[in-house]
């Protein structure tokens, strides 16, 4: 028959004294106190290792910072993970390390591993712009916030006062960055959910804003006032440019000699360049040609088509654009983004078909497959419509 043990009791715990050599005190089930020769105790649970005949002991923390009846309570919790074959040590080291993790895994670092791939699916621009609006409205106060430990409420109190200051547009990118984030974090572990999905709907919708442009019978007007005021040559060129080859503010600005074929007029942005880090080309008209052709003498030695004013070894600003129309009178009128918008009008007004000028505005298409289809099958057609689009634009400047 086995050996009964007769349950400790506080006082006997309270008084057990220091014996020269340590020794346990049982009070059954595994549960024990060992009293060392210093006189320090501390709880331990002896038990058989699961799918082991091997016997090892747990330590349960030291007397009197640990009670009698709590060593009891974390003796029956191990007990019940042994009924399960889960070996409490290993146990408790997981959630240590679990809960390690939890602290180290902050809403900034996980942040910073998201935009690692974040990068390799927009341009560089397109993500320093994402990362700094996290930066100044999100990272100050979540920042060092465990991404597990994240709330609705928490990013909600956050963008209130974005959202009152107006900025809708802003709220907006954000919920989109964060659930971005977080549907990374899930997807690689750090969290079971995403549980910001649809956190957007907790604000106002913003309301749908257009490029500033102009409508298509003042492209002469535009064109007066270009080679009528007192632009540099090269600011001229990049404006001119831009409008003949329908590019972006950025794509335009940072153009580089080496994506240019003058003698078979065409241009390849490579993708890490593009808003949607896909390559692109653009049939260039001979009046494109000849616009690049002018600023060789200029720069043609440089790595860019359009240097920095002041340093010629970077490329020009990507607001440099803007600041030329607003001195030109067009201030509220148009931007240089509307110049996309102001050819897409023109371009669709004489009918050429629509996804040969979705495709030259470098569009994203949903189909994947259609859209590589779409880039190889439509460079002949985007050629003969950038011809006529280069004369349209000549046309205008002679009108001017």
């Amino acid at each position: 028959m086995a050996r009964k043990t007769d349950p400790l009791t506080a006082t006997q715990v309270k008084n057990a004294k220091a014996k020269g050599k340590q020794y346990n005190l049982a009070d059954g089930g595994g549960l024990m106190l060992r009293i060392c020769a210093t006189g320090s105790k501390r709880w331990l649970f002896n038990f058989k290792k699961p799918f082991s005949d091997k016997r090892s002991n747990m330590s349960l923390g030291s007397y009197p910072e640990v009670s009698l009846a709590e060593a009891r309570e974390e003796a029956a919790k191990a007990r019940k993970l042994i009924a399960q074959n889960i070996d409490p040590v290993e146990d408790k080291a997981a959630q240590l390390e679990a809960s390690r993790d939890a602290k180290l895994n902050t809403l900034q670092t996980i942040g910073e591993q998201w935009l690692k791939v974040k990068r390799t699916e927009v341009s560089e621009l397109q993500a320093q712009k994402i990362w700094r609006r996290l930066e100044l409205h999100i990272m100050p106060s979540l920042g060092k916030r465990p991404i597990t430990e994240l709330t609705r409420q928490d990013v909600i109190k956050v963008l209130r006062p974005v959202e009152a200051a107006g900025t809708l547009e802003t709220v907006k990118r954000l919920c989109q960055a964060l659930n971005q984030l977080m549907t990374f974090a899930a997807n690689a572990g750090f969290v079971d959910a995403n549980n910001l999905t649809g956190i957007n709907k907790a604000f106002e919708t913003p309301k749908p804003r257009n490029m500033p442009s102009l409508t298509p019978e003042r492209l002469p007007e535009l064109m007066s006032k270009l080679y009528g005021g007192s632009l540099l040559k090269q600011t001229r060129l990049m404006i001119e440019l831009q409008l003949h080859t329908m590019t972006r503010p950025n794509e335009i600005a940072g153009a580089r000699w080496q994506e240019i074929d003058l003698q078979g007029a065409l241009w390849v942005i490579p993708a890490d360049r593009m808003k949607m880090k896909r390559p692109h080309k653009i049939p260039l008209s001979a009046q494109a040609v000849k616009l690049f052709n002018e600023m060789m003498p200029v720069s043609g030695h440089r790595e860019h088509v359009f240097p920095k004013r002041g340093d010629p070894l970077s490329h020009a600003s990507t607001q440099t654009a803007n600041q030329a129309l607003k001195r030109m009178g067009f201030q509220g009128e148009l931007v240089a983004h509307g110049l996309r918008s102001l050819a897409s009008t023109i371009l669709n007004d004489k009918e050429f078909a629509p996804d040969i000028i979705e495709t030259a505005l470098a569009h994203l298409d949903g189909n994947e497959v259609r859209a590589a289809y779409n880039r190889a099958e439509y460079l002949e057609a985007r050629r003969k419509m950038m011809d006529w689009w280069g004369e349209h634009i000549h046309n205008a400047k002679c009108r001017a």
